[in-house]
Parts: structure tokens; C-alpha cells; sequence
């Protein structure tokens, strides 16, 4: 345990946040509020059930960190060898149960939300809560957990770009334009980075316990040229989108996040130490946040 989590007490509410994540919650906020600044652009914007779709991906990224940390804890990739930011089941903060509960308790949350949008959107809305919550379990549990077995990018880039996005879209508008699938497209590819940055540090101590990511599967290298499209791809989209005049000008504000996103491809490209691939992943989290900022008021200042 290091010293700036000694004195957290097992089963604290600090313990609770250190669970959490609340670093992650950037990949829950991005996908909604760039949904609602395109539904503005669109002139259909809906309060209550954009609020609702934030409720709800706030709850299931917390319960999907809940999962992780106890999966990741019980399949043994949580170690004393682990460089990466602490975990709760591993430092013994919370119990394998206690997590089992929070997990019970967010994803129940995030579902009296979903009953309300239900009556908003109708079926699709279950069978994309339903789905949400199901990957959060399957990321790292069950028979077939994605996150080891090389899907984890995939799942990221679907959930936390598509279905995010879209989904957001959709409880306000009730239907899914083309351009609210082109414009998830950044989002998910910057959430995803966050993940590829993590699976970089990780390979050697990934491989140990089975976790097949794609850093494991084809090598560091690849990894980082995976971060540097999925980057890349953040500011192209956005860049077409104008050019082909399917979104303001103002979109373009997205570039002023470029000189950060470059500043993190050239560690990520020259270095393995752990501590600069720490900071890389809390900057590939600021990132996806100054980003999704950037492109939601741009959508708004259309």
C-alpha cells in the first residue's frame, strides 16, 4: 500500500472511492454530453432524458469498476506486482463480497433510471441497458471475460463510443441519425486509447495470469500504433465531418486538445517505465475529457 492510501480504512467510504475510479468517469460523461450537444445542433434536445442517460452511465461505470477490481482480484492479474494504480480487493480495502454488493447496489441504480428512459424510448432502451450492464460483468467475469481474451478495445469502443453516444441520442430524439454514429467515433477511439495505454503497461504482468489483451497478443509495438490511430482518428473525424459540412466549424475547436494528445503519443512511443505510463493513462483520461469538451461546445456554438 503506498503512503498516500495507508491511512484508508477497509471498508471506508474512501475505500468506496478509491473503487470507483473517479478517474474514469470521464469515459461515463464524454459519451453524453457530446450526445446532447448533437442533439442540440439537431434542435432536439430533451432534458429529463438526457439527464436520466447521464444518471445511468455514471452507475454503470461504477459498477463496471466494482466488477473489474474483484475480477481482476479473484483471477489473480491484481498482484503485489502490479505497477499500476491501486486496486481495493488486492490492498484488502474492500472484500470480494463488499464488491459483489456495490456492484449489485450501482447497476441497480443505474436500472431505475432505465426504467424511466423505457417509457421514453421503449424496448430499444432494455436492450441497451440490459447490454451495457451484461459487458460491465463480462469485461472481466464470467466464462468468457472479455478483457482477457483480447476484446476488451472492442468492447470500449462500442460501448463507450456507439452505444453511449448513440444511445444518448436516441432517448432524445428517438431515432439514430447517421451523423450521431460518425461523431461517437472520437469519443470511443479516445476511451479506447485510455484502455491501450493501460494494456501496454500491463503486458508483461498480463501474460503471467492469462490476460490475452492485444498488447499480449501482438506485442507492445502494435499496441502503440493502435494508440496512435485510435488519436489520430479523434481529431480526422471531426475534421471530415466539416469539410463534408455535416457540423459547424466550430468543431474544429477540438484541435486545441492536439498539443496534449501529441505530448502523450511521444511517451507512450518511448518509454516502458511504469511511472511515465501511469501519467500517460491519467493523460489519456484528461484528454478524452478536454476532447469531448471541445467537440460538445463546438456542436453547441453550430
Amino acid at each position: 500500500m503506498t503512503a498516500s492510501h495507508a491511512s484508508i480504512r477497509p471498508g471506508s467510504a474512501k475505500a468506496w472511492l478509491l473503487a470507483s475510479r473517479p478517474a474514469t468517469l470521464s469515459a461515463a460523461l464524454v459519451p453524453v454530453a457530446v450526445g446532447m450537444a448533437l442533439a442540440q445542433l439537431l434542435d432536439s434536445f430533451s432534458l429529463w432524458p438526457a439527464l436520466a442517460a447521464l444518471w445511468g452511465a455514471i452507475w454503470i461505470q461504477i459498477g463496471t469498476n466494482f466488477a473489474n477490481d474483484v475480477y481482476d482480484f479473484k483471477k489473480g492479474a491484481d498482484t503485489e506486482e502490479r505497477v499500476g494504480p491501486m486496486r481495493a480487493a488486492q490492498a484488502g480495502l474492500l472484500t470480494p463480497r463488499q464488491l459483489f454488493a456495490g456492484m449489485a447496489l450501482t447497476f441497480g441504480l443505474a436500472s431505475a433510471c432505465g426504467l424511466y428512459l423505457l417509457t421514453v424510448g421503449g424496448w430499444p432502451i432494455a436492450v441497451i441497458g440490459v447490454a451495457s450492464i451484461a459487458s460491465g460483468i463480462a469485461y472481466t467475469g464470467g466464462p468468457y471475460p472479455l478483457g482477457y481474451n483480447g476484446l476488451g478495445d472492442l468492447f470500449v469502443l462500442v460501448f463507450f463510443g456507439f452505444v453511449a453516444v448513440c444511445g444518448t441520442v436516441y432517448v432524445q430524439m428517438l431515432r439514430v441519425p447517421d451523423l450521431a454514429i460518425w461523431i461517437s467515433i472520437p469519443v470511443g477511439a479516445l476511451a479506447t486509447a485510455i484502455l491501450v495505454v493501460n494494456n501496454i503497461r500491463d503486458a508483461d504482468t498480463d501474460i503471467l495470469c492469462g490476460k490475452r489483451t492485444l498488447a499480449v497478443r501482438f506485442g507492445k509495438s502494435a499496441a502503440r500504433l493502435e494508440y496512435l490511430l485510435l488519436v489520430t482518428s479523434a481529431f480526422a473525424i471531426p475534421s471530415v465531418l466539416v469539410a463534408w459540412e455535416r457540423v459547424p466549424r466550430s468543431a474544429l475547436l477540438v484541435w486545441l486538445s492536439a498539443p496534449l494528445a501529441l505530448g502523450i503519443v511521444r511517451v507512450v512511443f518511448r518509454s516502458d517505465d511504469a511511472g511515465k505510463l501511469n501519467r500517460c493513462l491519467k493523460a489519456s483520461a484528461g484528454l478524452l475529457l478536454l476532447h469531448g469538451i471541445l467537440l460538445s461546445t463546438g456542436l453547441l456554438l453550430g
